[in-house]
């Protein structure tokens, strides 16, 4: 387990992954649907999550309108409801929806420490937990979600292993390629996730890459991208990266997930991006003039940004769309996340000045 996730066994994870557990914000208020998302590695796999609860509360749950006011109005039950469906489902599908594997803690240790492996306290006290059905899986997540949910709880590590092992390490070593042979790398005292544990949560594979099907690299060795359409989609833009690079180019099968939600790293920052029309990537008019509403999970937001997109406007028409006298107005980042989806959308605010 130490192994894939860092490469050895010495290493252990740091204080922000230890704190990292699963929050919501107050239920029936403006961000009552969206997790509170701390600093540190771990906020992707948080806002990850995120994008499945918000699949959820929006499409999945029944008898429930598709609207901004429904998720504004989602009840502490309905909190822990959404958020024991997302992490069952991911678990199942990452175990090719046969079966799924919780990890929790317990009382007894059943690993010692050795030169090769630093003990943490709470990994050598795992118990494994193998469910066959994907009902089943919700159940158990439902009636033990303290587990991951409790201050203290070590919730999104807890939730990381039981990720690892339902895929099995015999499939994550199918999944892997050259390029990624560990799932985290360290970032300034802290650990990111690489793109495998993103795929792996989104798609159920933990690809390494965001193109699809398979590319060669520059040493001519096959590298493994995306292989099938998600639900939950993925949008990236970074202003360092050339748009001449192939490779880091996200395919059409993240650009165009089933629902119209993506998981987006923009400069390094995980938001989640969402529209409530189920419609909008199946019928091509809908995607002529739409709304989308942007989740940073940064702590000033008090609610989701309204974004209205309007992929047919000319050039021409554009400054009545666009103030020019926001400074840095035409070059937000979540602009460009957005065009490499839509290549020549304006976007409007609404009077929210542009962050990330």
């Amino acid at each position: 387990l130490r192994q894939t996730i860092f490469g050895n066994a010495t290493q252990v994870f740091s204080y922000d992954w230890k704190k990292a557990y699963f929050r919501f914000h107050d239920p029936f208020s403006d961000l009552a649907f969206a997790l509170e998302v701390g600093k540190g590695g771990a906020r992707s796999i948080q806002m990850a999550v995120q994008g499945s609860i918000i699949k959820y509360l929006l499409f999945t749950r029944k008898e429930k309108d598709c609207n901004l006011h429904s998720l504004c109005a989602v009840s502490k039950r309905e909190q822990d409801q959404g958020l024991a469906t997302a992490l069952a489902g991911i678990l199942w599908m990452a175990g090719a929806a046969e079966k799924a594997t919780v990890c929790l803690v317990t009382e007894d240790t059943y690993v010692l420490s050795t030169p090769d492996y630093s003990g943490d306290d709470f990994t050598e006290r795992l118990q494994l937990f193998e469910l066959s059905e994907k009902e089943a899986t919700e159940r158990f997540i439902y009636d033990h979600l303290q587990c991951f949910k409790g201050e203290g709880s070590h919730g999104v590590i807890l939730f990381l292993y039981s990720l690892i092992f339902s895929r099995t390490f015999e499939r994550l070593q199918k999944d892997l390629d050259a390029s990624t042979t560990h799932l985290l790398q360290p970032s300034a005292g802290s650990f990111l996730c690489r793109q495998a544990v993103l795929n792996m949560i989104l798609t159920g594979r933990a690809s390494p890459n965001v193109f699809n099907g398979y590319q060669r690299g520059e040493s001519q060795e096959v590298l493994h991208g995306v292989q099938t359409r998600s639900e939950v989609g993925y949008l990236r833009w970074c202003k360092d990266v050339s748009e001449d690079d192939r490779l880091s180019q996200v395919g059409s099968m993240l650009k165009t997930p089933k629902l119209p939600i993506w998981l987006c790293n923009i400069n390094g920052n995980p938001s989640v991006l969402f529209g409530t029309n189920k419609q909008l990537l199946s019928d091509w008019r809908a995607e002529r003039r739409f709304d989308l509403y942007l989740y940073g999970g940064r702590h000033p937001q008090k609610k989701p940004v309204h974004l209205t997109v309007d992929t047919h406007s000319h050039h021409w028409e554009r400054n009545q769309h666009e103030d020019e006298h926001v400074p840095g107005r035409r070059f937000s980042p979540v602009e460009m996340a957005i065009r490499t989806k839509w290549r020549e959308a304006t976007i409007n605010w609404h009077g929210t000045v542009p962050f990330l």
